[in-house]
């Protein structure tokens, strides 16, 4: 495809309550594959090509999801999709003398293909609007296309098509999306009436008036009916992660990447596997996780914005914005918090957690430790039980350890507090002083027998015991 999207605007529809998902925030934040749908509609126009873009929305929890990515307009009343369009009317003007692109930011599988084909349909006829429409086996809810000697003469509403048998029979059906000359759009937007029940402003009927005043309008038929579907309701929404989730999978299957089963697998439209990863069942890769080769994630592991080198294994754990290395283990049952880097070669496993630490190449964190604010060495060894106090009721402070430094087991490193290079900690030590290399430190008061003493303090709980046997 040679298409060039330079002269191009987008306009993403995004201000739709949504009553009938009883979505607790805005219907365009529910996830499709764990991304929020008006993301879908987002960054799939973006990746195209598209660098202006404009969201209309009427809730702010919107505008916080979009990180400033993007420009946004308030639709503050919901009185249709043209007047919608018409409250991005300031941006649109900005970009007048180019082609603006309607998407809807709940319905998230218009792709690139179709952006792109359906643009150079636009251009190369010189159409004032280009209708995207799809083929459906079960068209009825849906605006159908009617064409005259095979071009759109008109949007019919499914309203008008139930005393229409031969209305009614049509199976192209108009997306909502399309591709219109900006200023023609503009022009067109300001003469739409709310000539119907709901007395709202539709932007369909810029369809139809650019057709009464002689206008080129074109429509392209898309190659998948998937465009045309959005979420009105839990189950569409349901219906949506499903096809979702086998795209995705087929995608990273073509790639080389193996699954045993598709149960409880959740992968992000943007997270890239290489070859020969396995990832196993009840695994969940979410935001941009970038997953090196050789390796195995899962079963039941969640991963979010996280990037893993090369032979790793990562069993039932919990990660989050963080890196692992190269020929790594972990888990299962650990947890990487955010602002972690783990180094090559290291090990942490049942019950670690980790967070906002790095811990150097070859490192060990065996069982039930917790290392936080941290900068840990290479080829250290942390034993069971081991502790960073890494919080003193005001402020988080780091503790630093150098390589080679063995850390015996129900340690406490209380930061700040440094650990030198070989340096070793007796098991039970409380750290609050820092220790030179080479050195060892171990608080330990010596041990005190008194000979009886268990036996008078459990004679009555033996004989309780001994009774229940008999």
């Amino acid at each position: 495809m040679n298409t060039s999207f330079e002269g191009t605007n987008c306009v993403i529809l995004a201000a739709g309550e949504g009553k009938r998902m009883f979505s607790r925030t805005s219907k365009v934040l529910c996830e499709v594959a764990s991304k929020p749908m008006v993301m879908w509609s987002a960054d799939g126009a973006r990746s195209a090509g598209i660098d202006s873009i404009c969201v209309v929305i009427s809730n702010p929890l919107v505008e916080q999801a979009l990180k400033g990515q993007f420009d946004v307009c308030y639709q503050n009343e919901r009185l249709g999709t043209g007047h919608a369009v018409l409250c991005a009317a300031e941006f649109l003007e900005k970009h007048k003398g180019e082609d603006t692109l309607i998407l809807y930011g709940d319905a998230p599988f218009t792709d690139y293909k179709t952006m792109c084909d359906s643009l150079e349909l636009h251009r190369s006829v010189g159409a004032s609007a280009t209708v995207i429409s799809a083929e459906l086996e079960q068209p009825h809810g849906y605006g159908r296309i009617y064409r005259e000697n095979g071009e759109i003469a008109a949007i019919i509403e499914q309203a008008d098509c139930n005393d229409k048998p031969e209305i009614d029979a049509i199976h192209e059906i108009n997306s909502g999306a399309g591709w219109f000359n900006t200023e023609k759009l503009l022009e067109t937007l300001k003469k739409i009436k709310p000539n119907n029940a709901q007395g709202e402003y539709y932007l369909t009927d810029a369809v139809k008036l650019l057709i009464a005043d002689g206008n080129r309008v074109t429509c392209y038929r898309a190659e998948t009916a998937d465009v045309t579907l959005g979420a009105n309701n839990p189950a569409d929404l349901l219906k949506l992660n499903e096809i979702a989730r086998d795209r995705i999978i087929a995608k990273h299957l073509a790639n080389g990447v193996h699954f045993t089963v598709r149960d409880g697998i959740v992968i992000s439209p943007d997270t890239e596997i290489a070859a020969g990863t396995d990832i196993l069942p009840g695994t969940m890769l979410l935001g941009k996780c970038i997953i090196g080769k050789g390796c195995i994630i899962g079963p039941n592991t969640v991963m979010s914005n996280c990037t893993v080198g090369d032979n790793t294994h990562i069993d039932a754990c919990r990660c989050y914005d963080s890196v692992v290395g190269n020929n790594c283990t972990v888990g299962p049952f650990t947890q990487i918090r955010p602002g972690s880097n783990i180094a090559d070669g290291c090990k942490l496993g049942d019950f670690v957690e980790i967070k906002n630490s790095n811990i150097g190449e070859g490192t060990s964190v065996a069982h039930l430790t917790y290392i936080g604010d941290s900068d840990v060495g290479s080829y250290c060894n942390f034993g069971c039980g081991v502790v960073v106090v890494n919080y003193d009721g005001e402020k988080k402070n780091r503790t630093t350890v150098g390589d080679y430094a063995f850390i015996g087991c129900n340690t406490n490193l209380v930061s700040p507090v440094s650990v030198g290079n070989a340096a070793y900690t007796g098991a039970g030590t409380t750290v609050t002083k820092n220790i030179p290399d080479g050195a060892l430190a171990v608080t330990r008061p010596e041990l005190r027998i008194v000979n009886g003493w268990g036996a008078r303090k459990l004679r009555k709980y033996i004989e309780k015991k001994n009774n229940l046997k008999k």
